[in-house]
């Protein structure tokens, strides 16, 4: 059961801010970085940002602070991708086209978790079809182990990212997470929010870390591409995925309280 939430307290806590522009944004962009997530109720959010307002800047583009994000997934035919990170396997990758829609830009990324968990990312800028080019190809081929011309559309998602900068540190909070298959399924979890902290090096003493403890967050390992892959698809290895749907179904069940 999917649950319609009021947003509007996470944007009126957004006017606390001191605001980042992209190019300072672009500055700090953490290519290789640690990251840490968390999966929060949405609306413990605002919480949270008021925890942060004196410590961080938040990302502002054109008047607006939350944007709209686009992302097509691709895998193998037999989803090793997706394998790789329901095993546990580190060298993995992640293979997506995202659309930056307040800033009209389109990339390429490749996201590759390496064996001493670090977070590489590497990306072109691509135009708006969601047909891989020759150029994009050969992008795939120079920076995954797998045959570019193998890879298929799994599946895309769109949500809402607020970018928050501190030092040596970025925050980006997701919210109104709805995914969509090539089949015209489609399923939303809008009542959880993706916190991730994105840093050079590991610190669990930043004021981030300090806010999602104050609100009993707890870190964990987590993927919306997996999330997604498995919602659509019941023949994929998803035992790694039990314990996020529960917590998926505990944040419903008690949301609003």
């Amino acid at each position: 059961m999917s649950i319609r939430v009021d947003i509007s307290e996470i944007y009126n806590s957004l006017k606390l801010y001191q605001s980042v522009s992209l190019k300072d944004m672009q500055n700090a962009a953490l290519m290789d970085r640690v990251d840490t997530k968390f999966v929060a109720s949405v609306d413990l959010i605002p919480n949270i940002l008021k925890e942060l307002a004196d410590d961080y800047k938040v990302l502002e583009i054109d008047g607006e602070r939350a944007f709209l994000y686009k992302t097509n997934y691709f895998d193998t035919k037999g989803y090793d991708m997706y394998e790789a990170h329901q095993n546990g396997k580190l060298n993995r990758y992640k293979v997506r086209q995202r659309e930056y829609v307040s800033s009209g830009l389109h990339f390429l990324e490749v996201k590759f978790k390496n064996n001493k968990r670090r977070t590489i990312k590497k990306r072109i800028e691509r135009k708006e079809d969601s047909v891989l080019s020759h150029p994009e190809l050969h992008f795939l081929n120079e920076n995954t182990p797998y045959n570019s011309e193998e890879l298929e559309l799994k599946l895309s998602n769109c949500f809402h990212r607020i970018t928050l900068v501190g030092n040596h540190e970025r925050v980006t909070i997701d919210f109104g997470l709805s995914f969509s298959d090539n089949n015209g399924f489609a399923e939303d979890f809008h009542q959880i929010a993706i916190v991730e902290l994105k840093q050079l090096k590991y610190s669990s003493t930043t004021q981030a870390m300090n806010a999602l403890r104050k609100n009993k967050v707890k870190a964990q390992s987590f993927s919306k591409y997996c999330l997604g892959a498995a919602s659509f698809n019941s023949q994929i290895k998803s035992n790694r995925m039990k314990s996020k749907f529960e917590l998926i179904h505990k944040i419903e069940s008690t949301f609003g309280e």
